[in-house]
């Protein structure tokens, strides 16, 4: 199996051996349930799709629970399909965290950031602002500027940086290290920061 379905409980700090405090995220990877095995004769394609997190039955459309009833678990909250795998798995079968990584490997965390809303252009791209309050400018101190010439173009280019909608889209983060690994209570604590909010759901990829 290549990957597993987490939650990020929230960062903290480990020392290494030469006493330099390391920045760390903390995530609980786990226990996934496989809720279906997909096949290139009846799918078109193969595929292995984990379920994790529990759900209560109210809150669960009546096709998804029969669709739960067929691996024999409960409803889980987030489904996610993994096309790399190497393992015989079963419908139903139960992957914790150790049966996927170890200390030392590394690996890429899919998460989604924070929505920030709608930002100017100070925050959303770093622009320093117009500039001081002399010479009239009063109100333009987080303002964009310029966005193009007059007369030619006579228009605003694709894909100038201005103000909008800011964070809530999907991020990876690529070739992070497993510091540690707590087995009883299914946590990786893995090197440097993740995408999104304490308690939202991560895809981690070996």
């Amino acid at each position: 199996m290549s990957g597993l379905i987490g939650k990020k409980i929230g960062m903290t700090s480990l020392y290494n051996a030469d006493g330099q405090a390391l920045a760390c995220t903390v995530i609980e990877a786990g226990p996934c349930v496989v809720t279906q095995v997909k096949t290139q004769e009846k799918d078109g394609y193969e595929a292995i799709q984990l379920g994790y997190g529990e759900k209560k039955e109210k809150r669960t459309t009546q096709p998804l629970l029969g669709h739960f009833k067929k691996a024999n678990t409960t409803p889980k909250r987030k489904l996610v399909e993994f096309k790399e795998f190497t393992d015989e798995l079963t419908l139903g079968q139960s992957l914790s965290v150790t049966d996927i990584f170890a200390e030392g490997d590394f690996l890429d965390v899919v998460g989604t950031a924070k929505g920030r809303g709608f930002q100017g252009v100070v925050k959303r791209h770093g622009f320093g602002g117009v500039g001081g309050q002399t010479h009239g400018q009063h109100n333009r101190q987080r303002h964009p500027g310029s966005i193009g010439a007059c007369s030619f173009p006579s228009r605003v280019f694709k894909g100038i940086r201005m103000a909008g909608r800011m964070g809530g889209n999907r991020v990876k983060v690529q070739n992070l290290r497993v510091l540690k690994v707590l087995a009883d209570q299914n946590l990786l604590v893995i090197s440097g920061s993740v995408p999104g909010a304490k308690n939202s759901f991560v895809i981690l990829e070996k």
